[in-house]
């Protein structure tokens, strides 16, 4: 899923699992920013993406939970080709924090106590250097041994297709193509593109690590409490048709947080996560 907002408080890691795209923001960072990191005085919010990066590319809870998370997957398929289907099979997965590893670029971020831009995060997909999730490349490829048609339906722009497969087709990653890759259609939602799928495909998994990536129902910013209350009539589907990769450094769990309200500054976005954040008083 690409890149929203991204913040989070280290009390937060434990969340395990949230993500989608990151909403764009064109803001750089303030003199004052810089000179703040500089001095090692982040924000909360940028303090807290730093913690998530490292928990991410150092815990190795972080690859246990993925590889759990992907062992489920695969025992799905192996269940799913023994049914009979009208339609081939398919996988839907996002790529961002489910299949390819941004962290570097978050902690990047994190350290100049700068926020998510669209021009930061092109310059990071240009490289095409993000490495894999764990697990991710070898569930996908023994899923298409299988037969499955993997389908990658991600919130990155058209501008970044290029880039996008080159990183993807460097592992080999199956379906790496024009044809099964769906970049964000001028809506955030994806629904619309699932929907093409389930044209020629019936859909055995989702693999995401934000909540939008499974279901229109967490479409149109719904409220915190909304979300839990969706997820909480939705939870026979976690681990059977949704399988959910943990993500601690953003998602719409955030957007969510802030009232979707992407203009807020650090200092106001700490405010809201003093007040939010269950703490010891």
């Amino acid at each position: 899923m690409k890149k929203s907002y991204c913040y989070l408080i280290p009390a937060l890691l434990v969340l395990g699992a949230c993500a989608s795209k990151k909403v764009t923001t064109t803001t750089a960072p303030s003199t004052a920013n810089a000179a703040s990191a500089v001095n090692g005085n982040t924000s909360i919010t940028n303090d807290g993406k730093i913690w998530a990066s490292l928990w991410q590319q150092r815990a190795a809870e972080y690859r246990a939970l993925c590889f759990q998370a992907y062992n489920i997957a695969k025992q799905r398929v192996d269940e799913g080709v023994k049914k009979v289907s009208t339609k081939p099979l398919a996988i839907v997965t996002d790529i961002d924090e489910t299949l390819l590893d941004n962290s570097p670029y978050d902690a990047a971020q994190g350290l100049k106590n700068a926020d998510y831009s669209d021009k930061t995060w092109k310059q990071w997909t240009d490289k095409a250097q993000a490495d894999t999730v764990p697990g991710a490349p070898a569930f996908f490829k023994y899923a298409a041994s299988k037969g499955i048609t993997i389908y990658y339906i991600t919130n990155r722009n058209e501008n970044e297709r290029g880039a996008t497969l080159y990183n993807l087709q460097k592992y080999a990653m199956p379906n790496a193509n024009d044809e099964h890759l769906f970049l964000k259609n001028g809506n955030s939602s994806k629904e619309d593109r699932r929907q093409e799928v389930l044209k020629t495909h019936e859909i055995l998994l989702l693999c995401g690590d934000n909540l939008p990536d499974f279901n229109m129902l967490y479409d149109n910013h719904p409220t915190e409490e909304n979300r839990t209350a969706i997820t909480q009539k939705l939870q026979k589907e976690f681990g059977s048709r949704y399988i959910v990769i943990p993500n601690p450094s953003y998602g719409d769990f955030e957007g969510a947080l802030f009232q979707y309200n992407y203009k807020l500054s650090p200092a106001q976005k700490d405010s809201i996560i003093r007040a939010k954040v269950k703490a010891d008083r």
